[in-house]
């Protein structure tokens, strides 16, 4: 299955990453994000949403491309840009848990009563099995941490310094519902998007509260798994 096209893309990619990002870093030392940063995550979340290099991987592999992407961002955003209060730390603490359930909490009457309002959620009856721990921990690992390190770590981080919180947090929010257009559906999803938005809300209320990571995909990781189990 080797191919010199995807092998070329793939070496090429973090050079490319960190040369951006890079100049990024001497042109704005106050990291109030520039047009690189934008370009980056532009390319990154288009390579990611339309699927860009799914290809290169046989099924059932495709998550993996997603993280060589992650780890090819981290790269330029930690080692290079060294872009502060991203949040990304694998030693989970009892405030993530705290937090992040706490914003589970909040936003699941929303996500109920909305979703079966519009016909997006179906209930289903599946009991609590043992499976659904290895379902949790595989969804915080290739779903929520990927996508709360783009849209919180990054996106919000760097809205933050120029919109303020609110505004960061809202816009952000957005973003991230738009980037759910074209899930379970050949056409628009505008359900899924605006549930996702609602989302998105939620999910950042949990990272900005400690600027944690941990804590926001901890929320992402828990709505995604009951959604899976029960609707």
């Amino acid at each position: 299955m080797f191919s010199w096209k995807w092998c070329v893309l793939y070496a090429a990619l973090p050079v490319a990453i960190a040369w951006v990002l890079g100049r990024a870093a001497i042109a704005d030392p106050e990291q109030r994000g520039n047009w690189r940063d934008a370009i980056v995550l532009l390319t990154l979340g288009l390579a990611v949403d339309l699927r860009w290099f799914e290809r290169a991987w046989p099924s059932g592999l495709t998550g993996l491309g997603k993280l060589l992407l992650v780890d090819a961002a981290l790269y330029g955003f930690l080692a290079i840009r060294r872009l502060r209060g991203t949040g990304f730390d694998f030693h989970l603490r009892w405030s993530d848990w705290r937090t992040g359930l706490r914003e589970l909490a909040f936003f699941m009457p929303f996500v109920l009563g909305l979703g079966m309002a519009l016909g997006f959620l179906h209930p289903h009856g599946y009991a609590l099995r043992l499976s659904m721990a290895p379902t949790w921990i595989y969804i915080f690992i290739f779903i929520a941490v990927p996508e709360e390190l783009y849209f919180r770590a990054w996106v919000q981080n760097l809205l933050e310094r120029r919109l303020g919180r609110r505004t960061a947090l809202a816009t952000t929010a957005v973003l991230f519902g738009l980037s759910h257009f074209n899930k379970r559906s050949a056409h628009f999803n505008w359900r899924y998007v605006l549930l996702a938005s609602i989302a998105g809300i939620f999910y950042g209320r949990a990272w900005r509260e400690r600027r944690r990571v941990p804590a926001s995909a901890i929320t992402h990781a828990s709505v995604d798994a009951i959604w899976s189990f029960w609707f």
